[in-house]
């Protein structure tokens, strides 16, 4: 049931909660999205505390974001009781979780924020406007989103490696204090389902003996897909269909800005050459255990597929956006980029010169200086941030689920 935004939902939050309790629950979670991609992180990290019989946790929608459309229908089939964020922000919990940041100093309760990529690698878009341009801070260490009217609004930021403390440091010195190393949970879900990787192929219909190419885009006009709308088109065009087979992930945040009707309708003739395009949900990150090489950018998802070991070629990658000396520069500094007057499938077999076992070892601890363990050390965080003992047996790192592309049988008349 989807609720107007001015009614409550009912259920174990507010002050008739005991009206229709069952069980009595000692604490009480609220889990933030902002976007789709944000409420993917979270989805990773709630299921630590969901099992547990003395809490109980509750979703809402942050109106924060140019991205919302679809947000809370994502959060409904989740299957979790979701408020609306009126509802939200006039209740008391003993936790509240986001992977973004905004409008998160109008709760009540504690926050703990982790990173919904693989951190601070970007520099903030510029904004259109008549003003002077001005340096830009970094993404997801924004001083004007972590402190609001003179105080740190989270009480506890995750970061994935020991380096972004010095990031944090540099960009909001006030945070460093409540800022703790918790590891990349989504890498450890990568890592973990590398044994299943022939599962995955076979999902994706990759017959014996093919090659699968990954191409993924981040979202913004300096993105891949922005700077080569038909990059799918030429790519399924280009790679022999005996030999090749070709998956793509694009930003959740353009399946948003566009709506799923229209990216297919755009990309209806590289569906029929037989691309698959994966739902902005999840997918990408079974596919990209599944996959021979990665055409990217400086998205995160690129970034990943290097920790992973797969070689990477660049379509787009606008220096300026990148944060000097961050993992992205670095994988930048040495992933080759894709001549789009020469023929790609030379170039996909060049990539891997590029590449080698030390050379991949070392992205993947870039990515986290935790590896293996975020789901212990989060979950460790969120306890204590709640006041409440931690439960006694090791969390599971489990791997991601198999990869479903979205059908595609042609466009109906509406």
């Amino acid at each position: 049931m989807h609720l107007p935004v001015d009614m409550w939902a009912p259920g174990p939050f507010g002050l008739d909660a005991p009206k229709g309790a069952t069980m009595p629950a000692q604490r009480k979670v609220l889990a933030v999205a902002h976007h789709v991609t944000a409420a993917t992180r979270l989805a990773d990290v709630l299921p630590l505390l969901e099992s547990d019989r003395r809490v109980v946790v509750a979703y809402t929608a942050a109106p924060a974001s140019i991205f919302t459309r679809g947000l809370e229908e994502f959060l409904h089939r989740l299957g979790g009781v979701v408020l609306p964020w009126r509802q939200a922000a006039a209740s008391r919990f003993d936790l509240a979780v986001a992977a973004s940041h905004g409008m998160l100093d109008g709760l009540h309760a504690p926050v703990m924020t982790v990173p919904h990529g693989t951190g601070p690698g970007k520099l903030l878009g510029r904004y259109h406007g008549s003003g002077p341009p001005a340096a830009r801070p970094v993404t997801s260490l924004i001083r004007e989103r972590l402190v609001v009217g003179g105080r740190v609004v989270p009480s506890s930021i995750v970061l994935a490696h020991e380096r972004h403390l010095d990031v944090l440091e540099r960009e909001c010195p006030e945070a460093r204090p409540v800022a703790f190393v918790g590891g990349d949970p989504c890498l450890d879900r990568l890592v973990a389902s590398i044994p299943h990787r022939e599962t995955y192929r076979r999902a994706l219909g990759v017959e014996p003996g093919r090659r699968l190419i990954f191409v993924s885009s981040t979202w913004n006009q300096d993105s891949l897909f922005g700077q080569h709308p038909d990059l799918l088109s030429r790519v399924a065009a280009e790679l022999p269909r005996e030999e090749y087979e070709v998956v793509a992930a694009l930003h959740p945040h353009i399946w948003t800005w566009y709506g799923r009707r229209q990216l297919m309708a755009w990309h209806a003739d590289c569906l029929r050459l037989g691309v698959r395009l994966l739902p902005p949900e999840e997918g990408w990150r079974a596919a990209l255990v599944a996959a021979d090489g990665i055409i990217g950018d400086h998205g995160s998802v690129t970034s990943y597929g290097a920790a992973l070991g797969l070689p990477v070629l660049l379509g787009a990658f606008p220096e300026d956006s990148v944060a000097p000396g961050s993992h992205t520069a670095r994988l930048g500094a040495v992933a080759p980029r894709v001549d789009w007057n020469a023929p790609l499938g030379p170039q996909i077999d060049d990539a891997e010169h590029c590449f080698g076992p030390a050379v991949h070892d070392a992205f993947r601890r870039d990515l986290s200086s935790r590896p293996g363990e975020a789901a212990a050390l989060i979950r460790q965080e969120m306890y204590r941030l709640m006041r409440l003992p931690d439960t006694a047996s090791p969390p599971d790192i489990a791997p991601v689920p198999a990869p479903a592309a979205i059908p595609y049988d042609g466009l109906r008349a509406a």
